[in-house]
């Protein structure tokens, strides 16, 4: 990541603009139809393109499946994982990320929600190179969980003796079941329930001396109440 930022800018050809206008359309396509429903042909008809044009671009039903799903995991490092490593270190940070991810779900631009989540469920039992990304980056999502739990317990947030996998498989069983109640079920408590399951697990997680962030002088307002 680094390396992109310290070298110059390339200028981008048209036909790479054009590949990643397509990619930009595909992902929220595959979160509303489905990886498996999203084909070439439909993608064509949807952008009003040749199947030619795009089978050029990809060659493949599955070279655009995993394509587009690297479009996403970058997507996600940058809105929900860098940020929130720029927070500080222990539970504010363990927080972030817990947070943003909650809100990467619910983002306008993914209509589906999270393409991971949704291929998750989809692809569970379909081997080959798709599923096999798809795992990849879910584990890397919940190490880096479970590596913010170990920072919170260094820092003396959270236990000693937490054990931080499992800690992480907890905050990934809450965002599956914020999926199921907010998209399934329609639950209007959806994003409430998540927050407050979220907030009983870092309770558990929390070292005995350590009594969790302060409330900001906004949140407590000052004054006479009339």
């Amino acid at each position: 990541m680094a390396t992109r930022f310290a070298t110059a800018a390339r200028p981008i050809s048209k036909g790479e603009q054009t590949r990643e206008a397509i990619l930009a359309h595909a992902l929220g396509l595959a979160t509303r139809v489905g990886f498996e429903g999203l084909t070439i042909g439909r993608l064509a008809d949807d952008l009003q393109m040749s199947k030619s044009g795009l089978f050029a671009h990809f060659r493949s039903k599955e070279a655009l499946q995993l394509e587009i799903l690297r479009v996403a995991g970058a997507r996600m490092v940058e809105t929900v994982v860098k940020p929130a490593l720029a927070a500080s270190r222990g539970e504010p940070r363990v927080r972030a990320l817990f947070e943003r991810w909650l809100a990467w779900e619910q983002s306008p631009s993914l209509p589906g929600g999270c393409p991971f989540m949704a291929a998750s469920f989809e692809l569970d039992d379909r081997p080959g190179p798709v599923r096999d990304f798809v795992v990849q980056n879910l584990r890397d999502w919940i190490d880096t969980l479970a590596g913010a739990a170990r920072i919170a317990v260094h820092e003396g947030h959270f236990r000693a003796d937490l054990d931080c996998e499992q800690f992480a498989h907890d905050c990934q069983g809450i965002g599956l079941g914020f999926v199921h109640a907010s998209r399934l079920m329609r639950d209007p408590k959806a994003h409430a329930r998540a927050l407050h399951a979220f907030e009983t697990l870092v309770r558990a997680a929390r070292a005995p001396s350590y009594t969790g962030p302060q409330p900001s002088c906004a949140a407590a307002p000052r004054g006479r109440r009339r």
